[in-house]
């Protein structure tokens, strides 16, 4: 779906630059197509936020090439923010209010750092979040959660909380389709990898018995994707089939520099399943000689980021840009020509989907 650069958002330029499909409003409005506007619900701390802009906006634009999709990012109060990020959302971003009286087709809602206190509804941004969620729950087609947010929102309407795991769950893991007939699953491949990054989870179990339909999940990574009992309203993410090749590594580098700068005591462990063997050696290499320069008082050799990038390889990009060229076909044939109007008269708000089946 070609995107159309409609604010200063770097985001646009930077995808642009990359030979993403981005439209000038002047060419947008050249062309009698109707268009659809996407939320970006932006909550992932500074050093993250800017890449997640372009992440989410590149599988988006990676949907469809004749739909034009307005992307409208904007975030929440609540999380803390440091005064250049603060001035970045200042500049780019918009406001919901402004959002909530114009309306939009679809809603993504990222995860988010937490200061890990016990209740997720002790966080600072979780009513702020939900007052959003349960605007988009009557006003939007479909939201979909990605990882923290998913973990939210089920707790707030299901009563289900998340577990904290022993260690980081992270890595690439390998998955698999529960319900291959699902409409957001068309032309998506029955065994597919997707990378996990989080300290908690919610289980393919307690999710069923809160009856959230789960799509996708795996033996090792457990719940990835699943649906309201609609079908469509609500779509949770619990991976992060919007990372880049590098996510993991960039995430694993900073771990190493939290390690070295004593935020933590323990030596991080590699992603699973992320490097290829060879790296994986290079990387135990690097670690060695930083603990024994230490030791001696010697020089930290650099991070050989750039050796370590040539081991990667992506196996999960095709099926995300699948499932999201099926989420937002489905905004698109379920959702009023007028913006802000989340279904055309003749579909059924509590069977969204019973119209495309019949």
């Amino acid at each position: 779906m070609p995107i159309v650069a409609h604010s200063s958002l770097p985001a646009f330029a930077a995808l642009a630059a990359e030979g993403e499909d981005v439209l000038t409003e002047a060419q947008a409005h050249r062309a009698d197509i109707r268009e659809l506007h996407v939320g970006l619900l932006n909550m992932m701390p500074d050093a993250a936020l800017q890449v997640t802009e372009q992440q989410f906006t590149r599988l988006i634009g990676a949907s469809n090439r004749i739909v034009q999709v307005y992307v409208h990012v904007f975030t929440v109060e609540g999380l803390d923010r440091s005064p250049a990020t603060q001035a970045h959302i200042d500049t780019h971003y918009e406001r919901f209010e402004d959002l909530r009286d114009e309306g939009l087709d679809a809603l993504i809602v990222t995860g988010a750092n937490v200061a890990n206190r016990p209740d997720l509804a002790d966080e600072a941004f979780y009513e702020p979040l939900l007052e959003i969620i349960d605007w988009a729950s009557e006003n939007v087609t479909s939201v979909l959660c990605s990882c923290l947010a998913t973990h939210a929102l089920l707790q707030h309407r299901h009563g289900v909380h998340r577990r904290r795991l022993l260690t980081k769950r992270w890595g690439v893991y390998e998955h698999r389709q529960l319900r291959p007939d699902h409409p957001l699953l068309h032309g998506t491949n029955t065994r597919f990898d997707v990378p996990h990054s989080r300290w908690n989870e919610v289980t393919t179990t307690q999710l069923e018995r809160a009856g959230v339909e789960v799509l996708i999940a795996s033996t090792e990574g457990d719940f990835h994707l699943g649906v309201s009992s609609d079908g469509i309203r609500t779509v949770y993410l619990q991976g992060h089939p919007e990372y880049d090749l590098v996510s993991l590594l960039k995430e694993y580098k900073r771990e190493v520099t939290r390690f070295l700068d004593g935020e933590v005591a323990a030596i991080p462990p590699l992603p699973d399943r992320c490097l290829s063997a060879d790296a994986a050696r290079l990387a135990h290499d690097h670690l060695d000689a930083v603990l024994t320069a230490r030791e001696r008082g010697g020089a930290i050799p650099p991070f050989p980021e750039e050796q370590l990038a040539a081991g990667l390889e992506n196996t999960w990009a095709d099926t995300a840009k699948a499932v999201f060229a099926n989420w937002l076909g489905l905004v698109y044939r379920l959702t009023d020509l007028e913006r802000g109007v989340p279904f055309t008269p003749d579909i059924d708000p509590d069977d969204p989907l019973g119209r495309l089946a019949r």
